[in-house]
């Protein structure tokens, strides 16, 4: 039995052992960086199978990112973390997510999570967008039959870790094409401690990413440090507001 199969049976066992009352996903995060170190262990001690992709699952940092993980975290190559995942989560730098995301094979079907920043700096010291396309938007190009949502890239990854670090819930926005998977995630964000509000297709991600942006620039040159809070009224909002 090759690898892969292996591992994709081992993931089902574990599935019908989890006592879990809700659904739990097998989630593979691609890359072991400050991303997965902040969500991954989170969404394992909720009961999600979560198998962490890197190019060196031997290592010592990806084995102590497993241990931390529990008992529902596994490593492995990503193309072999992808194969068994119904979501997967792109954490990776953004300029090698596309050549990524290529090397993880067919990815139909699947829910990727994008939250992945894109940025340049700019000469007058502020972080701009690089391109005119959102990161979200290329790797639905890349993956057409996939279900692209962007989300989680507009807080902080210590506000990952801790969703009460400001002591009220934070806003992920989520852009993407499919309903059912911005519903999807949506559940695993309120479920992580967070208020989830869907922004509209993947097309308006260049907008979300662009609140980084803000959040970046007024963090690294104006020494502010801010979090995004929608705040929904409780009141209508008369015809004439806009």
């Amino acid at each position: 039995m090759s690898c892969t199969r292996s591992l994709i049976a081992a993931t089902f066992l574990m599935s019908l052992a989890l006592p879990l009352a809700g659904r739990a996903d097998t989630i593979a995060s691609i890359g072991t960086g400050e991303v997965s170190k902040a969500l991954g262990p989170r969404l394992a001690g909720l009961g999600h199978h979560v198998i962490y992709g890197s190019r060196s699952p031997e290592d010592a940092d990806a084995r102590e990112l497993v241990r931390a993980s529990g008992e529902n975290a596994s490593v492995a190559q990503p193309r072999e973390a992808a194969a068994p995942a119904t979501i997967v989560m792109i954490a990776v730098p953004w300029d090698v997510a596309e050549q990524v995301v290529i090397g993880l094979g067919d990815l139909s079907g699947k829910i990727i999570v994008d939250p992945i920043n894109p940025r340049v700096i700019a000469a007058d010291g502020y972080r701009d967008y690089p391109t005119h396309i959102s990161n979200a938007e290329r790797i639905q190009a890349l993956a057409p039959r996939a279900f692209v949502v962007k989300a989680f890239n507009t807080i902080s990854t210590d506000s990952m870790r801790d969703p009460d670090l400001l002591g009220h819930p934070l806003t992920i926005p989520l852009a993407g094409n499919d309903a059912a998977a911005k519903e999807t995630i949506a559940d695993l964000v309120e479920t992580l401690g967070y208020e989830a509000v869907d922004v509209g297709p993947v097309r308006y991600a260049h907008i979300v990413e662009g609140m980084y942006l803000l959040r970046s620039n007024a963090r690294d040159l104006l020494e502010d440090h801010f979090e995004f809070h929608f705040r929904r009224r409780e009141t209508p909002i008369p015809q004439a507001i806009r």
